[in-house]
């Protein structure tokens, strides 16, 4: 799996059939218990390549090239009926196993692995732990100058009140 990410609801994806460059989001439908990158477990399901059918946001990508129609094109309706290059060696509670940013999905109005995954969702989210956990050289050279071990922890406070 060299450095790919997993593909999580929210990302975004394009079809190379679309008049102009239009994108839409990928929902996450056939499960709600496998996250990424979300330490409260709310937002970021993992997609699997049993999110078949209906399962863009707008489900559309704007005029499909596919579909002639006059001088102009039909609206494209989006319609998955498979992803390939899914990552194959973990499968999840519905049988599926999770996308990774280099799968592509196919339409059947536009041809294989016709949508591409343009953004795969996952968002750096930064934890109490990742702070615990960080070793005394990372801090130093992320912030050079600070010496944490001089500071009490209510130096490290962010307060994000709105009366105070």
């Amino acid at each position: 799996m060299a450095e790919k990410h997993f593909v999580v609801q929210g990302a975004v994806c394009q079809c190379q059939f679309s008049e102009t460059p239009q994108t839409d989001e990928l929902v996450v439908k056939t499960h709600s218990k496998h996250y990424a990158n979300d330490a409260e477990g709310k937002e970021k399901l993992i997609a699997t390549n049993k999110e078949i059918g209906q399962t863009m946001k707008k489900n559309t990508f704007g005029n499909c090239k596919k579909q002639p129609s006059g001088s102009s094109f039909l609206p494209c309706q989006t319609t998955i009926t498979e992803w390939s290059n899914p990552y194959e060696k973990v499968t999840f509670s519905n049988n599926g196993n999770p996308l990774l940013e280099d799968s592509k999905a196919t339409c059947p109005k536009g041809s294989k692995d016709c949508i591409t995954i343009k953004d795969h969702g996952q968002t750096a989210e930064l934890t109490e732990k990742n702070t615990k956990n960080s070793s005394p050289e990372v801090i130093a050279e992320l912030l050079p100058g600070l010496n944490l071990s001089d500071l009490d922890d209510s130096a490290l406070i962010i307060n994000n009140t709105e009366n105070e």
